[in-house]
């Protein structure tokens, strides 16, 4: 599972092979060992948690890198490499 960001202690990572269980582009982030997965279209979250004040700055991240990282999926779905997203400073 490609990282592809970390900001801020966040771990963001992309694994689109699990496409099955969660049927839509998404992406995992991680924080001291919380993990929750994210809905790259509309910022849900999918399965598990992170604390609030984390996943507030994971949704913020994911709205302003929105087209990033939805080409990031379509590029792993294909088999290409997918790129580093700028975390938040």
């Amino acid at each position: 599972m490609p990282t592809i960001s970390m900001f801020f202690g966040i771990i963001i990572r992309m694994f689109y092979r699990d496409y099955q269980q969660h049927h839509l582009p998404h992406l995992h982030a991680e924080y001291q060992g919380d993990v929750a997965v994210f809905a790259i279209e509309d910022g849900s979250i999918l399965d598990g948690s992170l604390p609030p004040a984390k996943r507030k700055l994971v949704e913020a991240w994911m709205e302003i890198h929105k087209d990033e990282l939805l080409a990031d999926w379509r590029l792993a779905v294909e088999g290409e490499t997918v790129f580093k997203v700028k975390g938040l400073e």
